[in-house]
């Protein structure tokens, strides 16, 4: 009788370990590597850059055996592509699937963390006469790796466009375009079959440059709106901060005219371009700057869009390099953040918990004096608010609190915001309300962001755990209660051993 017990006892033991890694939560942000450039680095020097800056998750275009035989042994997750040009031979056959398996994961697995097969990328709207074997190829790919054991590790899915959704505002009233209804039916309901998730090519700046002036640049780079601009779902009354948000919450609402629901958004692409034409004048370092960096620490949150704020949205970036063979305007070549060297085309901040460096340049964020106290109050209300400033310092008894003023409280909170946010595309402006001074406006105990006699650790509050991302096992992240489930798990053991002993 005691065998049994013990044998019991240890398999579960061995259950737990094996099922913990799964409650790991933490959204991510990873990078998609093109290699449509002349001066593409080895794909050693590709790997050396991402483990300097720290990348996490990379998406390849294809299965390239250098650079997943350069990802051996890092960790990295990597995301594998079938070709647009490969998918209608994978369409039509099993055995041309499995092998494309066999060859372009089972082959580097483990040592390379795969964990996503994309097939094809746009194919609804780049090869529509693709799309009657879509679905066929993701069910044989998802076939082969569970010949080859490797389809709990490895998701299948398929990135789209926002131009499957024709009218993605309102997102409440989102749908995908009919003309697609059954490929897209199928789809979702293999990706629900399969507990996988629904990849999403989102890009604010087509968004807003095809928008005509409908929507402000604000809106496209996760900056700040007035209350006189904010953009409101008239169906449901949420608000939207972002039209990254609102492009994803148009997503989840296309797949709910579904009745289908379970369903995780990563998006698999999203950037700004840094350089355009004459015609394309929103193309700027600094926009492309603003962009990037708000959309780290926007992602790096852990929260959902306003209609699911508890799944976490998971994010890549386009692109690690500029691709300069790429055909099109000027702007279709400038979206890397990297040059191939491994510098940077811009600052950027790849860490979710980002240091708040102290005010070298002695500027500072205060109220203006004859501000409109309606605005300034409104802009009060978003640093302490959206904005996330720390306020603690402005509450009755606190250093800070006097004189009770809103132009005192304002300039305090516009420039605890401003120090945090102003290498991340954050202004000094609050609707016009705001200006920059070189004075230190401290004063007595009450001491501002960014004076040099300010104390505190300097970094912003950790992201809130969030739920379990679709992808996340190899990336830095909080592992939910361990404790709790052995506790759990032995009192069951002891239950049953304490019935035995009493029959």
């Amino acid at each position: 009788m005691v065998e049994p017990r013990m044998l019991k006892l240890w398999l579960g033991i061995i259950i737990l370990f094996i099922t913990c890694p799964s409650i790991a939560a933490g959204a991510f942000v990873g990078f998609n590597i093109g290699t449509d450039l002349s001066n593409l680095p080895s794909a050693t020097n590709v790997v050396a850059i991402l483990k300097a800056h720290q990348i996490t998750h990379v998406r390849l275009f294809d299965a390239d055996a250098h650079m997943l035989t350069a990802l051996a042994d890092t960790g990295i997750e990597v995301m594998v592509s079938v070709t647009n040009e490969e998918i209608l031979g994978i369409g039509q056959s099993p055995s041309v699937a499995a092998a494309w398996v066999n060859k372009n994961v089972a082959a580097f697995v483990p040592s390379t963390n795969i964990t996503a097969i994309a097939v094809g990328s746009e194919v609804l709207t780049t090869i529509p006469n693709a799309a009657r074997i879509l679905v066929p190829s993701m069910n044989y790919l998802q076939k082969a790796l569970v010949a080859s054991n490797l389809n709990d590790q490895i998701k299948v899915s398929t990135p789209q466009s926002m131009d499957v959704i024709p009218r993605p505002f309102p997102p409440s009233t989102a749908a995908f375009n009919s003309t697609w209804n059954s490929t897209i039916f199928q789809m979702l309901q293999f990706l629900k079959n399969t507990n996988s998730y629904y990849m999403l090519n989102a890009y604010p700046y087509y968004g807003y440059v095809n928008s005509n002036g409908i929507f402000p640049i604000d809106y496209a780079l996760f900056r700040p709106l007035s209350s006189v601009k904010e953009i409101v779902d008239p169906n449901t009354l949420l608000h939207y901060d972002s039209m990254f948000d609102a492009m994803v919450d148009a997503t989840y609402n296309s797949i709910a005219a579904f009745n289908i629901s379970g369903i995780p958004v990563v998006v698999t692409e999203t950037g700004w371009p840094w350089l355009g034409g004459a015609n394309e004048q929103d193309a700027t370092v600094g926009n492309a700057e603003t962009f990037n960096n708000n959309l780290i620490r926007r992602v790096s949150n852990d929260s959902g869009p306003p209609s699911q704020p508890d799944i976490p949205i998971n994010t890549y970036i386009y692109e690690l390099f500029n691709e300069d063979k790429r055909p099109g305007p000027i702007s279709e070549r400038n979206w890397g953040i990297f040059f191939p060297n491994g510098s940077t085309v811009y600052p950027i901040s790849l860490s979710s918990s980002v240091n708040v460096s102290t005010n070298s340049s002695g500027v500072f964020c205060i109220a203006k004096q004859d501000a409109d106290s309606k605005k300034l109050q409104n802009g009060l209300n978003y640093a302490c608010g959206q904005g996330q400033a720390n306020c603690s310092a402005l509450q009755t008894g606190q250093p800070c609190y006097f004189p009770d003023t809103l132009q005192s409280h304002a300039s305090y909170a516009y420039n605890d915001y401003y120090q945090k946010m102003h290498t991340f595309g954050g202004t000094c402006d609050f609707d016009g309300t705001a200006t920059t001074t070189s004075q230190d406006p401290s004063y007595g105990s009450c001491k501002f962001t960014g004076s040099s006699s300010t104390s505190g650790s300097g970094l912003f509050p950790p992201p809130a755990l969030g739920p379990v991302g679709p992808s996340s096992q190899g990336s830095s992240v909080q592992v939910f209660s361990f404790g709790f489930l052995l506790v759990v798990f032995l009192s069951v053991v002891m239950a049953d051993v304490s019935i035995s002993m009493s029959l």
